[in-house]
């Protein structure tokens, strides 16, 4: 075990990242009592600067006196810290949890550069084919939906998972872009699956809690980055 669980735990960050969800999210899995120490937007304190040298973002979780940056490794290493409580985010079996990996790291790499794309576009063309990028990532994702969740209602099937986490991080942010942009993506007639998976997600206690109202992020939105949702972090 990395570290005793029963030391104290912080989480630097702020409340509209969509990366600081994610852990906060797996402690509540986990029922791991935590501080939230909210991080101004555009400084950086020198608590976080000393805890993430390196990178100087949000989210870092100070479990004891030891800092862990970055927001999935953050969620593997509270699966593993408090291995006994609640259920396990990460699948035991080797093949599942590659696979989980797997998507994490598209919904990073693929998804979320789309749903960016479509707030940096710089004229109706370019916005256009951004949106398409993005409806083709949520096809994708609902494929990918289909065959992990096993009939169930998330991506970890009867729990909450790994992958879950991962892109439900986001759903108040698509929310977001869908309002300011006249779109849909949870379009029920062409993801079916993922737009009861949201429903269902958000209804969930241990991310009810955390998840961003729309209009909140959206005057966040207006107010720090005009159309454009924030980097990442």
């Amino acid at each position: 075990m990395a570290g005793s669980g029963s030391e104290e735990v912080k989480i630097l960050g702020g409340w509209p990242s969509p990366f600081v969800m994610r852990p906060r999210i797996a402690l509540n899995i986990k029922s791991v009592k935590y501080d939230f120490l909210e991080e101004t937007f555009g400084s950086k304190s020198e608590l976080l600067l000393k805890s993430n040298p390196v990178y100087k973002k949000i989210p870092v979780m100070i479990h004891g006196d030891k800092p862990i940056c970055e927001s999935m490794i953050i969620v593997q290493y509270i699966d593993d810290v408090w291995a006994s409580a609640g259920h396990s985010i990460i699948p035991s079996d080797p093949y599942d949890a590659s696979i989980a990996r797997f998507w994490a790291t598209y919904i990073d790499d693929k998804f979320f550069p789309s749903l960016m794309g479509i707030a940096k576009s710089k004229d109706a063309e370019e916005k256009k084919a951004a949106i398409e990028q993005a409806i083709a990532a949520f096809g994708i994702l609902e494929e990918a939906y289909q065959k992990t969740s096993k009939g169930k209602d998330f991506f970890g099937e009867e729990k909450i998972g790994y992958i879950d986490i991962a892109f439900g991080c986001y759903i108040g942010w698509i929310r977001v872009t869908e309002k300011m942009n006249g779109i849909k993506l949870f379009d029920e007639t062409k993801v079916p699956g993922l737009t009861k998976w949201a429903e269902k997600l958000c209804a969930d206690e241990t991310v009810k809690s955390v998840m961003p109202e729309t209009d909140a992020l959206m005057e966040f939105a207006k107010k720090i980055f005009g159309s454009k949702p924030p980097p990442s972090n």
